[in-house]
């Protein structure tokens, strides 16, 4: 039950996270940076290590997880390119146009993408609940080593599904139911884990999957979109302080 318990502050800071985004108003250029930078630093010093611990055994030379995630990251631009969301400009660097976000608000297909996309980072925050039950079951030490991380990045999770939704033209309201399954999730996979576990090779695929999924997203959609209303150092400065923050995450977790 104690993995339970501190499941219930990821809810608590998933919501925070949310609550954040959605107050930010006419700054959004920095949010959407460092949503960025949030989303490349959970890929770079959380998902992959683990999918690689998890399931780093090799498939025609290549570990397994890395396959997962150039799928993911494959599965999400074709997706778009075949709804034709996404459309950049060859030869462009600024203004870089984008067909999504406010401006889509009456396309569904958009709608979907965010909608998508959101549902995915709640998959992501049910697994962090299995890993803090998981991590319990190894020990309280290591439990509670998880429980940090998890924690505190479970504030980027609300942060990034706020935003990810909102800005494929979702309404506020649905934002918000997302955000509270976002919220709910890590509660309900850490109280699934009371009853059994994920085998870890299957865990390791899915954070592979996920992450190339949030990699696309972060690369080829929120960056862009970002710098494309105000190119600014600013955004970029935001960039890399989600990164820097996640890192330090991992870091002080250790």
């Amino acid at each position: 039950m104690t993995a339970v318990l501190v499941a219930a502050g990821a809810f608590l800071m998933t919501l925070l996270g949310g609550w954040v985004a959605q107050r930010i108003g006419d700054r959004r250029h920095l949010v959407l940076g460092l949503a960025a930078g949030l989303m490349l630093g959970v890929v770079a010093f959380d998902l992959l290590p683990e999918a690689l611990s998890a399931a780093g055994d090799r498939l025609g030379g290549v570990p397994q997880a890395l396959l997962m995630f150039v799928l993911g990251f494959l599965v999400l631009h074709v997706v778009e390119r075949s709804v034709a969301i996404h459309r950049s400009h060859e030869g462009e660097y600024a203004p870089h146009a984008h067909h999504h976000g406010p401006t889509m608000g009456a396309d569904g297909r958009a709608k979907g993408i965010g909608l998508t996309a959101a549902a995915a980072l709640v998959g992501h925050s049910v697994m962090d609940g299995f890993a803090i039950g998981a991590a319990f079951q190894a020990g309280t030490t290591v439990g509670t080593t998880v429980a940090i991380a998890v924690v505190a990045h479970d504030f980027a999770d609300g942060f990034n599904t706020y935003t990810v939704t909102r800005m494929y033209g979702n309404d506020r309201r649905r934002a918000l139911t997302l955000l509270g399954a976002d919220a709910l999730a890590p509660v309900t996979g850490a109280a699934i884990t009371l009853a059994f576990t994920i085998p870890e090779h299957a865990l390791g695929l899915y954070l592979g999957f996920f992450a190339g999924f949030l990699l696309y997203l972060a690369t080829a959609d929120i960056l862009p979109e970002a710098h494309s209303p105000h190119p600014s150092g600013s955004t970029l400065l935001c960039t890399i302080t989600g990164v820097g923050f996640l890192w330090l995450v991992i870091w002080l977790a250790q």
